[in-house]
């Protein structure tokens, strides 16, 4: 007998669609999704080909069936199978053990998003970790650190974006390094294809084409990677000579503009103005200027300023690649400069720049116990805090909430999670320090596979896919919906579901009745949460309607238009900043007096790895990764059906590739000091001179010590992390190409 069951994703991919999974004799046989929306302004949370193949990608034979212990060294991925009382036994015997020894800083939860539903392994674990005297926390993630660090020194908010349906308003749309058609940021290529339907102008800007840039582009800008914040030095310059610029809104909302609005005390010279005209340098940002640096023509750098200018509300709209850069807070505070001086910061169709946070329809959240242990690291920094965590400072090392930490990292705790190894950056150093046990003495794994990182493991558990648990999926970013994932299947094999095993734990360290707040099930704790939500969101349906329609899109919708309340009532409405305004040049960064790579205006810097570093003289070329549309991260790479659409290939330019001799389709090796790659060359004019990328996410398959067979990026990129936010410059990489076999034979 069949049955359809409605469901959702809940790993890290924004698009958050609806699942109808059809079930037949235990078995999910078949799965549709939601039909798209002809009319109106509902988003259609219609599946991609990622959630088609779901159920290939999560119920296949390659799940791990038990629970095991590792019997080789570690990494070798050599483990026995045991039982799980006998898991639980070790799990809290080196949980007590660790805590007793070395002190609640020792114990690490690191960052996952394999599930991103309310229920989730690192929310969870983290509740327990608290109830028992806590737990070194991180704060930031892996794709917005330095944006949302970095928009918070212009506008004193991270909540800087509009309402998607306000898009269709806009008279021109720049997405620059944003690529929802592939990433599927939200519901956010939904509304611009809404836009461009409307009839306004979208130019992409980006290094390479991409499937954004080919399916609702007018314009593809390509442009050299960590050079954004140049781009818009000489857009600036540009609009300040011609006098395009809003001047009224400037001296209103803004300071540090121009020399007659800086704050006092600052010498003369510091000001925006100054920079851009060369006053302070000598060193006008001409497009002449910022031609030699992004690759771009300057009279098209001229023309783009203009047009933007002219273009009134327009939204230049800064995805969170450039910001994953070794200068990624420069790109971040730049794109609010460009709104700032066009005038474009809280009208409908303009864009303030910066994160694009909203403010929106509340979230349902885990209720997780306040953390006894107040230090916290930037999530980047993990493996730092395993060699040298009692080491690390606030102003070098962005430590938080204590003076220095009392252990470096000794356990960690991986729940769905591939950042262990796969996804961190430096995956060979990364290996090296896993490897020495007398650093991390204990690691603790729950997954579906044999990951890179699950292979690391000292004890592994069988984790459970959506299909097999229940839970509650929020939107990610943008979006007027909650989704309730019911369960179809019941878990495979001997797969547990955390808050089950985690019950176990919590019983055995005599804490259970506080961790299942008096024994809740499973379903009993969604339900808790999602009747706190609607004390707030009084529209809400009851959970057992909510439960049967498998979620609930929202009705009413308020337009939030980000500032739009401070333009209007500039004297009682005033920006979060310490001025009260917007704070082109920021005070509290001058006083950090690291003016070369924290610079109190948004400014273009060279930093690190880019096409200013000397290293560029051995390895010439810029690397890049992006988001593929067949893997979420490295979600899916064990679906051989995924990996049809398609191909872990280098992108490189036809002249780069013909100075090296390659050709479409050879074999090619990409190196640096950190490491090789082997991998197929893909000869193709769809990216910029200079620069290589391939899609992030591959899972690492070495060949003796360092040489990677799978293209698994992070075996090249650099572990050293932007210098305020402390975050994750994953595109910030230098690299030379040679060829390893031919095609041609």
């Amino acid at each position: 007998m069949e049955k359809w069951v409605l469901t959702s994703g809940t790993n890290n991919c924004g698009g958050r669609c609806i699942i109808k999974a059809c079930v037949k004799n235990g078995q999910v046989v078949k799965i549709e999704t939601e039909k798209p929306c002809e009319v109106g302004d509902e988003v259609s949370l219609t599946a991609c080909p990622r959630g088609i193949n779901y159920s290939e990608t999560f119920l296949s034979d390659k799940r791990l069936r038990y629970p095991m212990k590792r019997v080789g060294k570690r990494g070798e991925g050599k483990f026995e199978r045991i039982s799980w009382n006998d898991a639980i036994k070790i799990i809290a015997d080196e949980w007590i053990r660790i805590r007793e020894k070395y002190g609640m800083g020792s114990r690490y939860v690191n960052y996952s998003t394999g599930n991103m539903g309310v229920m989730r392994g690192y929310a969870l674990v983290k509740h327990l970790l608290a109830l028992d005297g806590g737990f070194l926390d991180y704060y930031n993630s892996y794709s917005d650190a330095c944006t949302t660090i970095a928009t918070p020194y212009t506008y004193g908010t991270e909540i800087t974006g509009n309402s998607l349906t306000e898009l269709k308003k806009s008279k021109l749309i720049i997405l620059s390094g944003h690529n929802p058609a592939e990433t599927r940021f939200g519901d956010f290529l939904w509304h611009l294809k809404e836009a461009k339907k409307a009839g306004v102008k979208i130019i992409a800007i980006d290094p390479r084409f991409s499937d954004t840039a080919k399916s609702i582009a007018d314009e593809w800008i390509g442009i050299k990677p960590g050079t954004d914040s140049a781009l818009i030095d000489a857009m600036a310059y540009v609009l300040y000579t011609k006098e395009l610029h809003d001047k009224e809104f400037l001296n209103k909302f803004c300071i540090g503009f121009d020399e007659e609005h800086m704050p006092q005390g600052i010498k003369s010279g510091e000001s925006y103005e100054a920079y851009i005209t060369g006053k302070k340098d000598g060193i006008p940002k001409t497009p002449l200027w910022a031609e030699a640096i992004t690759g771009i023509d300057a009279k098209k750098i001229e023309l783009l300023a203009i047009e933007y200018a002219s273009s009134k509300p327009a939204a230049f709209i800064q995805g969170w690649g450039p910001q994953r850069h070794s200068n990624g807070e420069q790109a971040a505070r730049s794109s609010t400069l460009i709104a700032c001086m066009t005038g474009n910061v809280g009208v409908a169709g303009g864009w303030a720049g910066g994160k694009g946070s909203i403010e929106g329809h509340e979230k349902p959240a885990f209720p997780q116990a306040k953390n006894p242990y107040s230090g916290k690291i930037p999530v980047f920094l993990w493996t730092d805090g395993i060699i040298r965590g009692t080491k690390m400072t606030a102003p070098d090392d962005g430590l938080k909430g204590v003076e220095k930490l009392d252990s470096d990292i000794k356990m960690i705790i991986n729940l769905a999670g591939n950042i262990l190894v796969n996804q961190h950056s430096d995956i060979n150093r990364t290996i090296k320090i896993l490897k020495d046990e007398s650093l991390c003495e204990f690691i603790l794994c729950s997954d579906l596979f044999m990951t890179p990182s699950a292979k690391f493991a000292d004890i592994l558990l069988p984790g459970t896919s959506m299909f097999e648990n229940e839970n509650i999926t929020r939107p990610w970013m943008y979006g007027d919906f909650i989704l309730y994932n019911n369960k179809a299947i019941d878990p495979m094999h001997e797969s547990r579901f955390e808050y089950d095993w985690l019950c176990d734990l919590a019983k055995k360290l005599g804490l259970l009745e506080k961790f299942s707040m008096g024994g809740k099930s499973l379903t009993d704790y969604l339900e808790y949460i999602y009747e706190e939500l609607r004390e707030r969101e009084k529209e809400l349906p009851q959970f057992n309607v909510f439960v049967k329609n498998g979620g609930y899109k929202y009705k009413n919708n308020k337009t939030f238009i980000a500032f739009s309340r401070q333009i209007e009532d500039p004297d009682n409405c005033p920006f979060p900043t310490p001025s009260g305004k917007i704070e082109i040049f920021s005070k509290r960064l001058y006083d950090m007096n690291k003016p070369d790579e924290i610079p109190a205006i948004p400014k273009y810097t060279k930093g690190f790895e880019g096409i200013g570093d000397d290293k560029k003289d051995i390895y010439p070329l810029q690397l890049i990764g992006w988001h593929t549309k067949r893997r979420t991260h490295s979600t899916h790479e064990s679906n051989e059906k995924m990996a049809k659409l398609e191909a872990q290939r280098l992108w490189i330019s036809i002249v780069d590739a013909k100075k090296r001799g390659i050709c479409d389709g050879d074999m090619v090796e990409v190196y640096n000091d950190r490491g090789k790659i082997n991998i197929e060359a893909f000869v193709t004019d769809k990216i910029i001179q200079g620069v290589v990328a391939m899609p992030q996410g591959a899972w690492y398959k070495p060949d003796g010590e360092s040489c990677d067979k799978a293209g698994s990026i992070n075996v090249l990129t650099t572990s050293k992390p932007t210098p305020l936010a402390k975050g994750n410059p994953q595109h910030s990489n230098l690299v030379e190409v040679s060829i390893q076999s031919s095609r041609r034979g």
